[in-house]
């Protein structure tokens, strides 16, 4: 991925989209290291109890904008335990910076993509993986999630739009084409030859990818 052109300014910016309790948190982790280390910015950071999902604006402005202008963006995490931002977190424009979480590939965000990702997973899966994560005392919060999660992806659906679909099983990740045709370049130059991604199974793992 490092041989395609930027997207957001310098900055090659890859979404990790899917369902709450995917694997995105652990798929993006692993991404990131092949990448030679590539910072990781979770959205859980950027979403709040009263903006699940309106949170484009203030991702735009503390986030893609830097980024865009060749600076190191800043945003403040929030803290889902106590109900506030805290401290502001430098973001650099690396060659390559990983954005993951429920959203990720929302409409607002893909034309800054380089690559969308999709941890292909079903849904009831996945929330059922996130609720036996959480446990008991999430109940109330996974019931409002999900209800919110399915309202988004109804209006603004990620998976149409994914290069990749990534299955997790814990001996590898398994990789085969999105629905919006993906290529690989071969070479580091815009008239370099470009070949398909080819399915296949990558990276092995003795640990459950079903995390968030």
């Amino acid at each position: 991925m490092l041989r395609l052109p930027p997207s957001c300014g310098p900055v090659r910016l890859i979404g990790v989209d899917g369902h709450a309790g995917s694997g995105k948190t652990t798929f993006a982790a692993r991404l990131a290291e092949a990448l030679g280390g590539a910072p990781v910015l979770h959205l859980d950071d950027i979403a709040t109890h009263r903006e699940l999902f309106s949170w484009t604006a203030r991702f735009a402005s503390e986030v893609l904008e830097p980024l865009r202008e060749g600076r190191t963006a800043r945003y403040a995490p929030y803290d889902w335990s106590a109900r506030r931002f805290g401290a502001p977190r430098p973001l650099p424009p690396a060659p390559a910076v990983v954005v993951e979480g429920v959203g990720a590939g929302r409409r607002a965000l893909r034309p800054s993509l380089t690559r969308l990702i999709w941890m292909d997973v079903p849904a009831e899966e996945a929330w059922r993986r996130g609720r036996r994560r959480d446990g008991e005392e999430q109940r109330a919060f996974w019931d409002r999630w999900e209800a919110a999660e399915r309202a988004h992806f109804a209006r603004d659906p990620s998976r149409p739009h994914a290069h990749l679909l990534v299955r997790g099983p814990a001996s590898g990740y398994e990789l085969s084409e999105g629905p919006s045709p993906t290529f690989l370049t071969v070479g580091d130059d815009s008239s370099a030859p470009r070949e398909p991604l080819r399915p296949g199974r990558y990276g092995t793992s003795g640990r459950d990818a079903g995390t968030a």
